[in-house]
């Protein structure tokens, strides 16, 4: 008997599901115990420091996770990683700001804790195998494991477990794989679960609903400097620099002028050692194109690249659609990428993501951008 849900082993193998308190992990659990599997439910509370402030939203989502279990009668753990969380994610995600970059803490949330000690702690509690509510898709191929976009395409969440290993893969299970959104509501609301309406986390998992300069004011001091055109004029002052990311055009508080017009400004580029912000006006200035980007050392699904030169689609954030792309792999591992056309607000920090077609290859940290200069020929990668 074939397993479903992309898992490695059929029912009645025992289960261990990521619960979240949300719909989508609440109908993983329930697709799951209707297939015939053992299942339990596991809460991860990965931040504790809100609780120090008098708000601790975990509360809510562990009665809903409580709840959950009661209506699909499953037994339900909570178990504390906030140690965990701190020490491998959080840390890095302060030090990336510091460095004047923009992280994306979820990837490596993925890869350290869900997949991480969390599918360690599941294990040793005799699961076979654990599942997500992530919505992606896995294909086993004898013993390799190959990560796949989902039916739902505009909740396509393999950007955010490119990272992961095949030892990471091998027990997983996305249940919701061949499903949409409305769906897994509609699945949610005629099973009675009490979470079927409830609204879709945002954002940063450990910031929340809060405004993102009120947090981030709470571990990183600000240290003001002076806004920057391309000239190097000064036309205005900014409030520190992790507080702004490439694109961003909310929150400057300047005006129009300064040889533009009334043209909006955006946010082109960082220096964090004369903690300067480079602006430019305009949604498409040059300066906010990029031909192409040096990645750090990548992380590939299958365990290596495809060729150490190759074709491919690639994001460089969530929610984009995939570019077409020309990659070569050097030797320490980091990728040079060159795109068909020019890519807007390409960000240090965040990752590149790379298909082909339907299958998620793997990705990488994006270190330098290469600005378009001419597209006359190719332009040399920053250092």
């Amino acid at each position: 008997m074939d397993a479903p849900f992309g898992l490695p082993l059929p029912p009645p193998a025992r289960v261990v599901v990521g619960l979240s308190g949300g719909v989508d992990s609440a109908v993983t659990a329930l697709l799951l115990k209707r297939a015939g599997y053992e299942v339990l439910g596991l809460f991860m509370k990965n931040w504790e420091d809100d609780d120090r402030f008098g708000d601790c939203p975990a509360e809510a989502d562990i009665a809903d996770v409580q709840a959950i279990g009661h209506t699909l009668d499953i037994p339900v753990q909570v178990v504390n990683f906030a140690a965990e969380y701190r020490e491998q994610v959080f840390a890095h995600f302060l030090a990336e700001y510091r460095r004047g970059r923009t992280p994306n803490p979820d990837i490596l949330c993925n890869r350290q804790i869900k997949f991480g000690v969390f599918q360690q702690h599941a294990l040793a509690l005799g699961a076979q195998a654990i599942a997500t509510g992530h919505y992606a898709a896995l294909r086993r191929d004898g013993k390799q494991v190959h990560l796949l976009c989902p039916a739902d395409r505009d909740k396509d969440q393999t950007y955010f477990l490119h990272s992961l290993t095949q030892a990471q893969l091998a027990p997983a299970g996305f249940p919701l794989a061949g499903f949409t959104k409305r769906e897994v509501r509609a699945l949610a609301a005629e099973a009675g679960l009490p979470v079927a309406g409830k609204k879709d986390s945002t954002g940063i998992c450990f910031i929340g609903e809060r405004p993102f300069r009120e947090f981030l004011s709470r571990y990183l001091v600000a240290e003001p400097g002076d806004m920057l055109d391309p000239d190097d004029h000064i036309v205005g002052r900014h409030i520190g620099l992790p507080h702004y990311t490439l694109g961003q055009r909310q929150g400057l508080g300047i005006g129009g002028g300064h040889g533009a017009g009334n043209a909006p400004w955006y946010v082109a580029g960082k220096d964090a050692a004369r903690n300067t912000l480079l602006v430019v006006q305009g949604h498409d200035h040059p300066l906010l194109q990029s031909d192409g980007l040096l990645s750090e050392a990548a992380t590939w699904i299958a365990g290596s690249p495809p060729a150490s030169r190759f074709s491919c689609t690639a994001k460089t954030r969530y929610r984009q659609t995939a570019e077409a792309c020309e990659v070569e792999v050097l030797d320490d591992g980091r990728c040079e990428v060159r795109f068909a056309r020019p890519q807007r607000a390409v960000t240090p920090g965040q990752s590149v993501v790379f298909y082909l077609g339907n299958e998620c290859l793997g990705g990488a940290v994006i270190d330098t951008t290469a600005p378009v200069i001419g597209r006359s020929s190719p332009q040399p990668m920053l250092t």
